[in-house]
């Protein structure tokens, strides 16, 4: 069978074989998967908390809360001080003992984190949405959201309750919130977009000793399960993102201090929220 490699932006995705693309198998897979989730109890439940959050923010701005290394560069009384609404992601506790700051809504999605942080997530008050599969980790709670995730390529969900996309990132999960609950201007902090640890983008590894590639140097440590990054298609479904937040009259910026990322608009913190309280004044 002829194969095709795959390169992009200097990233090889490796070899995909030429063969013929099924709809009708992929619908029934995405079908079965859809049904199998539906038939939960806790689907329906999730679903309705879900559908609250429907616009809830319209007009306003939020920042979503990455977590690479210049996140230790942010202002958290500053970003406090502002009330802005904010989106902590994955293992964002992991600030909380050296700072009164605490995210509006968390949100994570990667089987790893989750089972690895369970622990905190079962024991707090703040909102979750979680992957509907964590289930089996974490208990429900009226705060608790489970997501369901379509195995569709290239959406962007505009409204969150009944499936999501993936998109390769976490921080891809949270801009789809981000619309769903109906912010104007989404900023980006600690969104470094590059990674010290190399290898082939989406290979499950085992973790050293300490961590260069996060906020925090215990985040993936002493021999844990993570996952690598998959740099180049988490940039193709930003690009989705930002297409789908300017078609409606929304924008995505980065106020990350550094990093790789230029597909969006650069702004400092700052300034995005200097902004925000002109606006309020």
């Amino acid at each position: 069978m002829a194969e095709l490699s795959v390169v992009i932006k200097g990233q090889d995705l490796g070899k995909v074989p030429k063969t013929t693309i099924n709809p009708y198998r992929i619908s029934t897979i995405i079908f079965l998967r859809r049904a199998k989730w539906d038939l939960h109890p806790l689907s329906w439940i999730s679903r309705t908390k879900i559908r609250k959050w429907k616009d809830k923010y319209a007009g306003q701005k939020a920042v979503i809360m990455c977590n690479g290394p210049s996140l230790n560069r942010v202002d958290f009384g500053q970003l406090s001080k502002s009330g802005i609404f904010t989106f902590g992601l994955n293992k964002i506790n992991l600030l909380f003992g050296r700072t009164n700051f605490r995210p509006s809504v968390i949100v994570a999605v990667n089987p790893f984190v989750i089972e690895q942080n369970s622990e905190f997530y079962n024991k707090t008050d703040t909102p979750l949405f979680l992957d509907s599969k964590s289930s089996k980790w974490i208990k429900h709670r009226e705060n608790i959201h489970f997501l369901h995730f379509s195995d569709g390529s290239g959406q962007f969900a505009q409204d969150c309750s009944i499936s999501v996309c993936k998109g390769y990132t976490v921080t891809y999960v949270a801009m789809q919130l981000t619309f769903h609950m109906g912010f104007t201007t989404v900023a980006l902090v600690g969104c470094d977009h590059t990674f010290a640890t190399n290898g082939p983008a989406n290979k499950t590894v085992i973790s050293g000793e300490t961590d260069p590639d996060h906020f925090d140097s215990s985040y993936f440590s002493a021999g844990v399960k993570w996952q690598l990054p998959d740099l180049a298609r988490s940039e193709l479904y930003y690009a989705i993102a930002k297409d789908t937040f300017e078609r409606y009259g929304r924008r995505i910026v980065n106020c990350t201090q550094g990093g790789n990322l230029e597909l969006f608009e650069r702004q400092s913190l700052d300034d995005f929220l200097c902004f925000r309280s002109s606006m309020n004044e």
